[in-house]
């Protein structure tokens, strides 16, 4: 592992990790959008990751993948929840059907909170590694000047 395979991989979780916030704070802003471009309700979207792997495999990088942790992570795609829409008694409602029913939004808050602290926390880890990565690598070059 060269000296800066530890920082790609710990940028490469704190690049997941804050689309992995963004689309939770997207999720939050839109619990309550009953109409989109699209026409419906707002659909929750979910961010889906992958290990990262080298681009062209060959010998020395498959090795490595089986003697070291990885290449990082990345972002796969982003997903929507096929989860049914909740339906609300709303005679009153713009979008209101004809029996008073108003599909919302199939987010649930307290979910996409605890996503969010999931995210945070992966983010503080990854900013932790990141720290002492360079400070490994900063204890290094000093190893040379005494």
């Amino acid at each position: 592992m060269g000296l800066f395979d530890a920082i790609n991989i710990s940028a490469s979780g704190l690049t997941a990790e804050r689309l992995r916030m963004d689309v939770v704070s997207n999720n939050i802003a839109n619990a309550n959008t009953t109409r989109t471009e699209t026409g419906g309700p707002y659909r929750r979207r979910m961010v889906v990751f992958q290990a990262r792997e080298a681009a062209k495999p060959t010998f020395a990088g498959v090795l490595k993948r089986k003697l070291q942790a990885g290449e990082g992570v990345r972002v796969l795609r982003i997903v929507e929840d096929d989860l049914p829409f909740k339906q609300v008694y709303d005679p009153s409602h713009p979008e209101a059907n004809e029996q008073g029913m108003v599909n919302l939004p199939n987010v649930n808050i307290v979910a996409e909170m605890v996503d969010l602290i999931a995210a945070t926390r992966a983010y503080e880890a990854n900013v932790t590694a990141l720290n002492a990565s360079k400070s490994m690598a900063s204890r290094a070059l000093e190893i040379g000047r005494i």
